[in-house]
């Protein structure tokens, strides 16, 4: 079946998806994280909805997040059997939300279905906030999803860089770092969550928070792509690695990116909780 135009952009509006559900059956992820995440899940999602955790399906935790950071992929035949697990299928049309705008779990999962090659996967923009506020259904009803057989891939399809490519780009002026976390992180003045404050040296500052217009929904791409174009322009897309805090937030980034067309940027996993357990150089910005 031919995939529309619409259908393979990163992001769906709640307008859309509640005419999309009065013809279709799309799959619904949840992908509200937290402590209290499935709890919140359990009290109020999009009716039809599955959850999945950040903490433990999205990604492996490892002992020493010195190794791979803190929210380190899974492998991918895990992920595939967590995809047959909930019904998704290389037919699946499938709309991801979550309740930060789509800025957190939401957007870790769409990249993760993109690089397994899945073409029919959107964020809900605005997250499950603005579906309430089209009137998409809500329930507390607990959906058993169809089981199927693991989802057919082999190997992660989307770039990334190792922690070695990432010390390399940093003194090399051929590459582009950006780190999306917020800019008091970036500068160094304080670390809410890793243990050192600062960033890679030679990475440019762009809030992933930067995407986002004052209601928490995406900005037009022709105002994403004023936004990177000043600091792209000069480097090709394999040249370019983004990363955040651990790997989620930095998928915010990469799904603006494709959001303007760009593709084929590197996402850094391990991010700043990997580099700043491994005795590197940091920069801090008085």
């Amino acid at each position: 079946m031919e995939i529309s135009v619409s259908e393979r952009k990163p992001l769906i509006s709640a307008s859309d998806l509640l005419e999309l559900l009065k013809k279709n059956n799309p799959v619904i992820i949840d992908a509200q994280s937290g402590p209290d995440s499935y709890a919140r899940y359990a009290t109020q999602h999009l009716a039809g909805a599955i959850h999945v955790d950040l903490e433990t399906e999205l990604s492996e935790k490892k002992e020493n997040a010195a190794n791979g950071g803190r929210h380190p992929l899974p492998d991918v035949k895990k992920f595939a059997a967590l995809l047959g697990k909930i019904g998704i299928d290389q037919s699946s049309r499938v709309v991801v939300y979550d309740d930060k705008s789509g800025a957190f779990s939401a957007a870790r999962f769409w990249w993760m279905m993109k690089a397994v090659g899945h073409e029919q996967v959107q964020v809900l923009d605005g997250g499950l906030q603005a579906a309430i506020k089209v009137g998409i259904p809500t329930n507390n009803k607990i959906p058993i999803p169809q089981s199927l057989p693991p989802y057919k891939v082999k190997e992660w399809k989307r770039p990334t860089v190792t922690l070695e490519d990432v010390v390399m780009a940093s003194t090399n002026k051929k590459f582009l770092i950006i780190d999306v976390r917020e800019g008091y992180r970036y500068r160094g003045e304080s670390e809410p969550i890793d243990l050192i404050a600062g960033h890679i040296p030679n990475a440019v500052n762009i809030p992933y928070l930067d995407n986002l217009d004052s209601e928490g929904k995406f900005l037009p791409a022709n105002e994403l792509e004023s936004l990177y174009k000043k600091v792209l322009d000069n480097y090709p897309a394999d040249h370019v690695i983004v990363h955040c805090g651990s790997g989620v937030t930095g998928c915010h980034t990469m799904l603006a990116l494709e959001e303007t067309g760009i593709k084929g940027a590197n996402l850094y996993v391990g991010s700043w909780s990997e580099w700043s357990r491994n005795n590197l150089p940091l920069a801090r910005e008085e």
